[in-house]
């Protein structure tokens, strides 16, 4: 490692340690000090992702991917996997997006968990799912991706269940657990046929899995039918992680944890983990046609069921975690129809206006006194006039008013949808 690009194991050594910290001496070191230090390391990581990015964007197009080895992980005969990360605009983007859009969660929680006394274990359990969240989408390999991919769900289970003596927390914990491991097998048989096939899980650089893919299906060692069942397998794990039809059920019982948990992980970040691998495997999809058509339909599909159910409901919370599932369908399509650009657009974009709509109404629920029943509120502008026009310019932004930045991402994913 001696490169300006090893620094990428900084920005995920911070929240890394600022996990330790609170871990081990977080009741000592009182609440200042861990709000304190769970949003400087989420910033400081953030910091240096721009750093990076500047960097990057000074090489020629064709050399942004760069590669970085932490160790090497597993070696069997001519099997290599090491921990290593790529770093590319897609790993970046998703990197700027979880430690940017996470540190100012963060920021929020120190004030919105304030008066709980567990305050410390929750800066644990955040500064822990960044971590993961950035194993994820860091990773050069399957493999890599897949601990982070089962980090983050782990941490989801914690943060909902946050207030554990709740049996409905517990519970809502244990749904979405339960329903994640339905998807999680579909990426672990992924997994499995890559190796048994490809011999390899990488993602760049040498024998990775799409080259191989492309050379043996060219020699006719490979039949498509393989492709399209590691494509559909793939996707089986994107639907459980990204909340999509049948396997959406647990994410608006997950509105049961802490507001700002809903906010980071349940709508800018966790959720879009599938849409980021099915991207970064756009290749398997480009290969198999009829995968990336199961991929289009259950994405039209649940953006039109999933808003069509948010209609019917009045809990705040609860609307907007269908609109969620809704704008992660939104996503599904337009990997589905080709456009992995405009997906991950919609993805950036979805990041920040989501985001605002969930701290808006943890703004509304504090005031209120904990009520989130919609029918018991009305008139609330006069009283709450900063979360009032953010709310409303977060409302504009994903109803895809011009010239707010969901008009462009979804105008993108409905031309290419459309074929214009």
């Amino acid at each position: 490692m001696n490169s300006v690009f090893d620094l990428i194991w900084v920005v995920i050594g911070l929240p890394l340690a600022g996990f330790l910290l609170h871990a081990f001496f977080g009741k000592r070191l009182g609440k200042k000090a861990v709000g304190t230090i769970g949003t400087a390391v989420v910033l400081g990581a953030f910091g240096l992702s721009v750093y990076l990015l500047t960097e990057l964007l000074k090489l020629p197009a064709e050399e942004r991917q760069v590669l970085s080895t932490l160790i090497r992980w597993v070696e069997v005969g001519d099997f290599r996997v090491a921990w290593e990360a790529l770093i590319d605009p897609l790993s970046l983007l998703m990197a700027l997006i979880v430690t940017g859009v996470g540190g100012l969660i963060h920021l929020y929680s120190t004030g919105y968990m304030a008066d709980d006394e567990d305050y410390p274990r929750f800066f644990t359990y955040m500064n822990l799912f960044i971590v993961f969240m950035l194993t994820l989408v860091l990773s050069n390999n399957l493999l890599m991706m897949f601990v982070g991919w089962e980090g983050v769900g782990l941490c989801s289970y914690l943060l909902i269940g946050f207030w554990y003596k709740d049996k409905v927390n517990t519970d809502s914990a244990n749904k979405a657990f339960i329903v994640n491991r339905i998807g999680d097998w579909g990426f672990m048989l992924a997994v499995i046929m890559c190796f048994w096939y490809l011999g390899s899980l990488t993602f760049a650089g040498d024998g990775n899995i799409f080259d191989r893919a492309i050379e043996l299906q060219s020699k006719g060692v490979l039949s498509s039918g393989i492709i399209t069942a590691i494509a559909l397998l793939l996707f089986v794990g994107a639907a459980g992680k990204s909340a999509q039809f049948p396997l959406y059920i647990w994410l608006p019982d997950a509105m049961a944890g802490p507001t700002p948990v809903s906010a980071l992980i349940h709508a800018a970040t966790m959720v879009t983990a599938g849409v980021v691998m099915v991207t970064r495997c756009h290749v398997f999809y480009e290969m198999a046609p009829a995968a990336m058509l199961v991929v289009a339909v259950v994405g039209v599909f649940t953006a039109i069921f999933a808003a069509t159910i948010a209609i019917a409901q009045t809990d705040i919370k609860r609307v907007l975690a269908y609109s969620t599932v809704s704008q992660l369908g939104y996503m599904f399509l337009a990997c589905g129809v080709g456009a992995f650009a405009s997906g991950m657009f919609h993805v950036t974009t979805h990041a920040f206006f989501k985001a605002l709509l969930f701290l808006g109404s943890g703004a509304v629920i504090l005031a209120l006194h904990h009520e989130q029943d919609m029918r018991r509120m009305g008139g609330l502008a006069k009283y709450l006039p900063v979360t009032y026009w953010t709310m409303l310019m977060g409302w504009l932004a994903i109803a895809g008013i011009p010239p707010l930045a969901g008009f462009f991402s979804k105008d993108e994913i409905l031309a290419s949808t459309f074929g214009t």
